[in-house]
């Protein structure tokens, strides 16, 4: 717009992954928002994406799946500012985000360097998870552990990067990792940056019991086709593990931020992260290799 603004314009919206609409709709939203924060912008706008079965739903359902997107909406110090609504056969909800960043801020997610680390903000395993509920096959109060991760914010690890970036240090790349599963998206950063990339089994964050369903052959749909796609690009090595590719494909809805920053800077982020209270699990999950454009290697 300016020297010093530039917009940042996305959209999102899917159907029911869980039963409570009012959570559907702080799932919707927090997923739509994070295309903003991976940007390293701030959101400003919203506006409502919304599908409504009106012959099969109460109206109610409508305004509470509304009322959670305008919670996480209001979490972010963005306004909401209307939308559109049509009649369809399927409920689907989802919001067009308006964001600003400066120009000279604006994070990517081509620009990783070899030496950069690797971190990822949030656990993996809702896809699968997800399907697990949906077979009735999960403990109580699994739907709700995974409602709050889908359901938290990328605001704090952004304001973390923010924060170390005003302190003078350098972020490279960053994108967020949602239905091509944290193998897809970090194929797409290490393509796009002309790299490779290691990461290490030990260190990447996993919802407890998630690969127990995967041993159990619990897997979503998608997941076979990030593997079908995205497998082409991975190097396991001598250590090959079938359970930890399926969790490395597993399509994840509002996951976390996967950023690529050298290693003093990584190390500033993670303690940026924790002195403004977030509680999910964060891990520097592994780092930039020169060559081999695209490949990932599992050490």
């Amino acid at each position: 717009m300016n020297d010093d603004t530039a917009l940042i314009q996305t959209l999102d919206f899917f159907t029911p992954i869980v039963d409570d609409p009012f959570a559907f709709g702080q799932i919707t939203a927090a997923n739509a928002l994070s295309d903003v924060y991976a940007m390293g912008g701030k959101p400003i706008l919203a506006m409502n994406i919304l599908a409504c079965p009106i012959k099969s739903m109460e109206a109610s359902i409508f305004r509470d799946v509304i009322k959670g997107g305008l919670s996480k909406v209001e979490e972010a110090g963005a306004l909401l500012v209307g939308g559109h609504s049509v009649e369809d056969e399927e409920l689907k909800y989802g919001l067009s985000v308006t964001g600003t960043v400066h120009p000279d801020l604006v994070l990517l997610n081509s620009g990783a360097r070899p030496g950069d680390h690797l971190i990822l903000t949030k656990p993996l395993g809702t896809g699968i998870l997800s399907t697990a509920i949906k077979g009735s096959l999960a403990e109580e109060g699994t739907e709700q552990q995974i409602t709050t991760i889908m359901a938290t914010l990328n605001r704090l690890p952004a304001d973390a990067i923010a924060r170390v970036r005003e302190e003078g240090h350098t972020v490279h790349a960053c994108t967020d990792v949602t239905g091509f599963g944290l193998l897809g998206h970090l194929h797409e950063m290490t393509a796009a940056s002309g790299v490779s990339a290691r990461i290490y089994r030990d260190q990447i964050p996993v919802i407890p019991g998630c690969l127990d369903f995967v041993n159990m052959g619990i897997i979503p749909e998608g997941a076979y086709t990030n593997r079908k796609f995205y497998s082409q690009w991975l190097n396991e090595g001598k250590s090959s593990d079938d359970a930890l590719e399926m969790l490395l494909v597993d399509p994840q809805t509002s996951g976390g931020l996967l950023i690529a920053a050298p290693a003093e800077t990584s190390l500033a982020i993670m303690q940026a992260i924790r002195d403004l209270g977030y509680d999910l699990a964060c891990s520097n999950i592994g780092e930039i290799v020169a060559g081999n454009a695209g490949m990932i290697t599992v050490s």
